[in-house]
């Protein structure tokens, strides 16, 4: 299993190296480096996924010694290396540029926003493809601009303050409200994820 984590941080070598200058510029702009580090790890994690569902690379999976345990094992693994990889890497380029690193309020927010998404993301694109889900939130946007724009005119905002709320938390609120429900979340998505790849054909 350690080698199919291995194959996606290679394969996502060259997708890192192409979205690090759009980072530094993002960071530049004084942009929320929370959302900027969620945007970015989903993205990532998003790009392997996507890979493995190409047919000659799911067959080729299928093929090697690894049970569909290790094969969706390995991507939840890298899902988590990814998010925690990129929040590091945002830190540390966000005390350069700006001489202060990610607070780690922000640090758990950002972990627990990631996770929940990977949570509904990964058994949903397991059922049927992670095209499908793209224009699933697409849909959610448009909606979502459809009452913010007709019926909820401060959404927005509301959104923006709730976030502001949680990361106010003390650190330790944030790790039992927030961490600790996005990882139980994930730890069920994962075991659903290898139930749902169990039952598929090759």
């Amino acid at each position: 299993m350690i080698q199919l984590i291995r194959k996606d941080f290679l394969l996502q070598r060259n997708v890192f190296i192409i979205l690090l200058p759009i980072l530094f510029i993002y960071l530049l702009i004084d942009t929320s480096t929370t959302w900027v580090g969620i945007i970015f790890s989903i993205a990532l994690i998003m790009n392997a996924f996507s890979e493995d569902e190409k047919s000659a690379v799911r067959l080729l999976l299928n093929s090697l010694p690894y049970t569909r345990k290790e094969i969706v094992s390995a991507k939840y693994l890298c899902a988590f290396l990814f998010a925690v990889s990129t929040l590091l890497v945002i830190a540390i380029s966000n005390r350069i540029i700006h001489g202060e690193g990610m607070q780690w309020a922000q640090l758990v927010f950002s972990i627990s926003v990631v996770l929940i998404f990977v949570s509904i993301a990964f058994p949903v694109s397991y059922i049927f493809h992670s095209k499908y889900l793209g224009i699933a939130f697409i849909g959610l946007f448009v909606i979502y601009i459809i009452i913010a724009n007709t019926f909820v005119h401060n959404l927005q905002e509301q959104v923006i303050n709730a976030a502001r709320t949680i990361m106010s938390f003390n650190v330790s609120d944030l790790y039992l409200l927030v961490l600790l429900p996005a990882l139980l979340l994930y730890l069920l998505s994962w075991l659903t994820s290898i139930f749902i790849y169990k039952q598929k054909t090759s």
